[in-house]
């Protein structure tokens, strides 16, 4: 019955996908839905893309194991990303009315920039990609009974999402999120209803959370300690601002308000509904205690396992059925979106330059060959990796912390930054940041925030160069 249920599901969200794919007559739409998103529709995308498999799955297990301090990168970091996108990037990126972010580094600072950062933001998506075609490999798993071992599943998922948004594109991607965003909010609320009943009321479940010293967010020790917990929260905080999926989703609004008061309105209800999980997660623990062994198991997937066996174990056909309509949502919802935008990405800044004269249909095409490969490398990295979907996120962002922060805050607010400048802080974030993670990856200072520091050392550098010229300023709407 549950798996009839799933696949019903399943059908449906193929269904809006493709149904949204009617709208789609030339690239602008293909990409940001012909920038014309309303405030309800451009807040349902930016939840749902990052309302994903990691927050369901992951960041829930993770608060039962290790507490508040070690979610610092997500919900809280993820959250503040969109907050400082909202309130110090909207504007510009709306105004500047480009395709994708490595437009805004060819306008800026010119080709060879826009092609490394391209590369850099693209690269950086096969984690976050991977994450979800892991959890959609993981439901697959546990729903068949381990009928379908997790790699078939992770297979099986990568084409599902794949045959709704390679039609679609970001109309599909918007339908589908303001879809799910709704079977989530309401699935997950009324799971966490009846788990709070099962563990005795919510608030035995806070004060056995509290107990445990799960509430206690800041660090404790010293200067390694310190620096680890900032990097954590600046790798999602930051890094993640100079990323295809925000410019896409801002840029996909219909007017410059829109995108500022969604891309706001998208931040607190994730930061807020993150919560809904990890505490669903905490009372699996309280009904359960023995679930506490997956915290012990040495593929640290596992403990991504508490709320799916919590689930099928203990609650009645009709939870079931809500919940993993919600997190198939949150999967797909996500899932969907990570795959557009480094398709995005790379067909338009990396290989589009080698095809001149390309019309729009040929793009159109371009676009969907390219998705297809994206996805077979997102596959073949999820078959191949064993992290949790919560450090395959953080991973995948420290890329773009050391490489494409420094070039983009320089080059919006900072009239002096230069090609030199911007050419030298990737290459000095990347090559430190690689050279940290190999030599010293256990050293007080974490990577990451070798790479941060090298590549605003870089930028400046480069711009304050005898040589070195301003680049021109990308052109803005009045």
């Amino acid at each position: 019955m549950l798996i009839t249920f799933v696949l019903l599901y399943l059908a449906a969200t193929i269904a809006i996908g493709l149904w949204a794919a009617l709208r789609v007559h030339n690239s602008k739409d293909y990409l940001l839905a012909g920038r014309s998103l309303p405030l309800y529709m451009t807040t349902a995308t930016v939840f749902a893309t990052w309302f994903g498999a990691e927050t369901v799955l992951s960041v829930s297990a993770t608060f039962a194991k290790d507490g508040l301090g070690g979610i610092v990168a997500d919900p809280f970091g993820a959250s503040f990303c969109l907050v400082f996108v909202a309130l110090f990037f909207a504007r510009a990126f709306y105004r500047m009315d480009l395709l994708t972010i490595g437009d805004f580094y060819r306008k800026r600072y010119g080709k060879t920039v826009e092609v490394v950062t391209s590369v850099a933001i693209t690269t950086s998506y096969l984690g976050w990609t991977s994450a979800q075609l892991t959890a959609l490999g993981l439901v697959f798993s546990v729903l068949s009974g381990g009928a379908i071992d997790l790699s078939t599943g992770i297979i099986i998922g990568g084409a599902i999402v794949l045959g709704y948004t390679i039609w679609g594109g970001m109309w599909s991607v918007a339908m589908t999120d303001l879809f799910q965003s709704i079977v989530i909010l309401a699935g997950l609320c009324a799971i966490a209803w009846l788990v709070s009943d099962m563990a005795g009321g919510t608030g035995k479940v806070i004060a056995a959370a509290a107990e445990a010293g799960r509430f206690e967010f800041w660090p404790k020790g010293g200067t390694k300690e310190w620096l680890a917990f900032a990097a954590a929260w600046m790798t999602l905080a930051i890094g993640s601002i100079p990323q295809q999926d925000v410019f896409q989703r801002v840029t996909s609004a219909k007017d410059e308000k829109t995108a500022v008061r969604a891309t706001l309105a998208g931040a607190v209800i994730y930061f807020c509904f993150a919560f809904v999980p990890i505490f669903i997660a905490y009372s699996a623990l309280v009904i359960d205690p023995s679930m506490g062994k997956l915290f012990e198991a040495e593929d640290g997937r596992e403990i991504q396992r508490i709320l799916p066996d919590l689930i099928l174990e203990r609650t009645p056909m009709w939870a079931q059925v809500l919940f993993f309509g919600a997190l198939l949502s949150a999967i797909l919802s996500t899932a969907s979106g990570a795959l557009i935008a480094p398709t995005a990405l790379a067909t338009e800044n990396i290989v589009r330059p080698f095809f001149r004269n390309m019309s729009d249909r040929q793009f159109l095409l371009l676009l969907r060959v390219v998705l297809v490969t994206f996805t077979l490398g997102a596959l073949l990295f999820a078959l191949n990796s064993r992290s949790t979907m919560y450090e395959m996120v953080q991973n995948a962002y420290k890329v773009t912390l050391v490489s494409c922060v420094a070039p983009l805050v320089a080059g919006l607010f900072w009239k002096r930054a230069s090609n030199v400048g911007a050419v030298l802080a990737v290459a000095f974030g990347l090559g430190s940041w690689i050279a940290a993670e190999v030599l010293a990856a256990e050293a007080t200072v974490p990577p990451q925030l070798v790479g941060l520091a090298c590549s605003i050392f870089g930028m400046v550098l480069g711009s304050y160069l005898p040589a070195a010229r301003p680049a021109a300023h990308p052109s803005h709407k009045p």
